[in-house]
């Protein structure tokens, strides 16, 4: 196969349905937006979020605190997950996909307390909580911030 010998499968490609070009077209007159109303108006319509007067969803849910929408969510893991390793090994992020720990790892990722680990290993995350810094510190290990 060639690429002038390439054409699109029969039937995805319709030919454009041109409306309000007479009734003749089979689309003509109101052109398939109906006899009267909001949507039968050029410029018809009603914006994002507008419920008909009714108060909208955003507005009726309560708020609090404060989110940051450039904020890098890190991935998690905990420390009883890092038994997998072999003692004195290094741990990375790619160290961690390669186990099956982690799937993905867009921002980084963050070790987290839950569980005990017996092995030294040296960890090199993002981030740490105090109680995870804890526990490889613990077993002889190494917590580095990368």
């Amino acid at each position: 196969m060639k690429l002038h010998e390439l054409s699109p499968v029969p039937g995805s490609n319709p030919k454009a349905f041109r409306k309000g070009r007479g009734n003749g077209s089979g689309n003509g007159k109101t052109a398939g937006r109906g006899q009267k109303g909001q949507w039968s108006r050029s410029g018809g319509g009603v914006r994002v979020g507008f419920e008909g007067g009714q108060m909208p969803l955003a507005r009726r849910l309560p708020k609090r605190g404060f989110n940051n929408i450039f904020a890098k969510p890190l991935e998690t893991v905990n420390v009883s997950a890092l038994e997998k390793f072999e003692d004195g090994a290094v741990v990375t992020v790619e160290e961690l996909m390669e186990k099956g720990i982690l799937s993905k790892c867009e921002y980084g990722v963050k070790i987290l307390g839950n569980g005990s680990i017996t092995k030294k290993l040296t960890v090199k995350a993002n981030a740490f909580s105090e109680s995870a810094k804890a526990k490889i510190e613990e077993a002889g290990g190494k917590a580095e911030v990368v």
